[in-house]
């Protein structure tokens, strides 16, 4: 039932997508923090050079360390667009916890807009992305922008799981929630505000202990009284797994960060697992008829909303024909997010606790 829902919801959602409301023009600053050549990094950052929006943009490019291999990207997308508007900021303050928080502060004295994009280096836009982000903060009460992102593997089995993760399970998920409203979503592939905003809430400094950085700005864009609002437009992340275990520690930090940010919400999303618990109950009875068609009756409802996302986002292949099994290692993530007490990023261990904050384990490196 809950899968059925589900497919509605993601349904509407592609009716509802629309054109933006009014063209603005006013000076925007996209903040890109780096770290690493991940895959596609080139034409990730391409595509906020090439919108097609009719106000100046300012884009700058930073990074913690001056050895980054992300370095020598921005560095030739600033020869090859001398006419664009591109800053590069090398090196942050002295500061423990988030490293993304730390790059951004030191960007900060480079913003010359009051319009602030924030996007991550892995995430890849349409030319009309930042009139539609602009003209969606642009409406009454609105806070802060941000955007639904859609998987696109790089190659192999794992980046494709990747992908189908992020399509499969997180954006249906949010979209039911938002339906329900019991989400409050804030999502690092963009978030749209102004200076002002950003200064109400503390700067970026005030998140520098928080794993999801996004989150949190979010929630306290709300605490003061302003709305947190999705733009009409889905943009790209770009997925990159090479391996088993590069798959598992990313999608394991993923969920063991939305069960520290929401403990009851991420504990009742077992429902969104049916697939594992038909199948259990059709291996203990048996294979009867009863459990056998109630097994079949799940699949088809999971296999009819991963279709119906496939559709809405204009994906031709056929992966959902692997559904069955990227919903079983789903559900073994979620299950191991309760017995796990760490997770490693950018080589790092760190313990999340209670409130969201982090901290980083000592010898930690990986």
């Amino acid at each position: 039932m809950c899968a059925l829902f589900a497919t509605l919801v993601v349904r509407r959602f592609g009716h509802a997508r629309s054109s933006f409301d009014e063209v603005s023009s006013d000076g925007v600053t996209v903040l890109k923090p780096l770290h690493g050549a991940e895959s596609g990094l080139y034409d990730n950052l391409l595509s906020f050079l090439v919108q097609d929006y009719c106000g100046p943009v300012q884009v700058v490019f930073g990074v913690v360390d001056a050895a980054d291999a992300a370095l020598p990207i921005a560095r030739r997308l600033m020869q090859e667009f001398p006419d664009r508007d591109l800053e590069l900021v090398i090196g942050t303050p002295e500061l423990s916890g988030n490293g993304k928080i730390a790059n951004l502060i030191g960007m900060s004295a480079a913003i010359r807009h009051d319009l602030i994009v924030i996007s991550d280096s892995d995430i890849r836009v349409a030319r009309d992305y930042l009139q539609h982000v602009m003209s969606t903060l642009s409406q009454p009460g609105v806070g802060l922008v941000t955007c639904l992102y859609r998987g696109v593997p790089d190659r192999g089995i794992w980046a494709l799981l990747s992908s189908m993760a992020i399509d499969y399970h997180f954006f249906p998920a949010v979209l039911l929630g938002l339906q329900l409203n019991k989400a409050h979503p804030c999502m690092g592939a963009t978030m749209a505000f102004t200076k002002r905003t950003l200064d109400t809430v503390g700067g970026f400094r005030a998140f520098a202990k928080y794993l999801a950085d996004d989150y949190a700005i979010g929630k306290a864009v709300r605490a003061n009284g302003k709305r947190v609002v999705i733009a009409p437009q889905v943009v790209v992340h770009r997925c990159s797994e090479r391996s088993a275990t590069e798959l598992f520690r990313h999608e394991l930090r993923w969920a063991r960060t939305i069960r520290g940010i929401d403990p009851l919400g991420f504990a009742a999303s077992f429902i969104t697992y049916p697939l594992p618990f038909a199948l259990a109950a059709a291996m203990l009875r048996g294979f009867d008829s009863v459990s056998s068609a109630m097994l079949l009756t799940t699949v088809l409802c999971r296999v009819a909303l991963q279709w119906q996302v496939d559709h809405t986002l204009r994906i031709a292949t056929r992966r959902w024909a692997l559904g069955p099994a990227r919903d079983i290692l789903s559900f073994l993530i979620f299950c191991a997010s309760f017995v796990v007490s760490h997770v490693i990023w950018r080589g790092h261990r760190y313990r999340i606790r209670a409130d969201g904050t982090m901290e980083e384990l000592k010898g930690s490196k990986t």
